[in-house]
């Protein structure tokens, strides 16, 4: 089992940034994070910034611990100059880069360019297409190619990667279209459960459901020819029936990593604690279960 944090991009980068980051390398986190969008929710009115600039000043100011974005999605980005940003940073951070990927929802980013909402089908053809151009851009020097959504003219990425053949995706899916992307493009997979059981589910529900996300994943990766075992399997915590439970208390927290490693999963993310938000929690006791949880379990 692997633990990881996720640091929203809040923090003006001379007054609490610049130290938020290295000590999430301090504590001896395997990843850090951040969301990939233009706002979100209820930080919408408040300070953002960009995820791409965030994370290379972050690789600038540690050493060894991955980086990367959970995730990005193709409702304000581009392929062509996505890869370009992410084979920069990757080169920048001394090869630390995941990109996590999504499909993306129906949130502020989804019409903030002035575009209508995407439907649910829109969404998940776009993005099948903007996984495999990337995948294409990061790999191979010159590209062109024209889909239905996506094009690129002779888009060079040259020297490429730090990481090779690419820098790893981690694949955002629970539908049949974005379990077979992680499987055919994924080097990791993530979720945060079932969104149906947010509000009024239960943490045993909860375990079902992704228990039945992990069994259909490896029916996706048998599908495509490929051993399951190969990807990570990452929780983004926060958004199941239990999500303030993990960060309660160092105990909680191992027992809820626990029933989840029988599951399946390998690698858990922990949001860092922000006052007077849904993410609220104790600094102190964030910052044992990264120095003790773990241990406790074994990892």
């Amino acid at each position: 089992m692997r633990l990881s944090t996720v640091i929203l991009p809040i923090y003006r980068w001379h007054e609490h940034g610049r130290e938020v980051w290295r000590r999430a390398e301090e504590l001896g986190f395997h990843a850090a994070y951040t969301y990939d969008h233009l706002s979100w929710r209820t930080f919408r009115d408040g300070p953002w910034f960009g995820a791409v600039p965030t994370l290379t000043a972050a690789a600038a100011v540690t050493e060894r611990i991955r980086l990367g974005t959970l995730v990005t999605s193709p409702n304000f980005r581009h392929p062509v100059t996505l890869a370009k940003d992410l084979m920069t940073l990757d080169d920048v951070s001394g090869g630390r880069v995941v990109m996590g990927v999504g499909a993306g929802g129906t949130g502020f980013d989804a019409t903030v360019l002035g575009q209508e909402a995407w439907t649910p089908r829109e969404r998940a053809s776009r993005f099948g297409e903007f996984v495999g151009l990337l995948d294409r851009l990061l790999t191979q020097g010159s590209v062109t190619e024209r889909g239905t959504y996506y094009a690129a003219e002779e888009a060079r990425n040259i020297p490429g990667c730090v990481q090779r053949p690419r820098l790893p995706f981690a694949i955002a899916a629970t539908g049949p279209r974005g379990l077979a992307l992680a499987a055919r493009y994924g080097q990791a997979w993530v979720t945060t459960g079932d969104d149906s059981l947010y509000a009024e589910g239960t943490p045993e529900q909860s375990r079902a459901a992704i228990r039945g996300q992990v069994e259909r994943l490896g029916a996706a990766c048998e599908a495509a020819g490929r051993d399951p075992g190969e990807l990570e399997r990452i929780l983004l915590t926060g958004f199941t029936p239990d999500r303030n439970t993990p960060l309660e208390s160092v105990d909680a927290f191992v027992d809820f990593a626990g029933r989840h490693a029988e599951l399946g999963i390998t690698e858990i993310v922990l949001h860092r604690p922000i006052p007077d938000s849904d993410f609220a929690a104790d600094l102190g006791v964030y910052e044992r279960i990264a120095t003790e949880g773990l241990a406790q379990l074994g990892g």
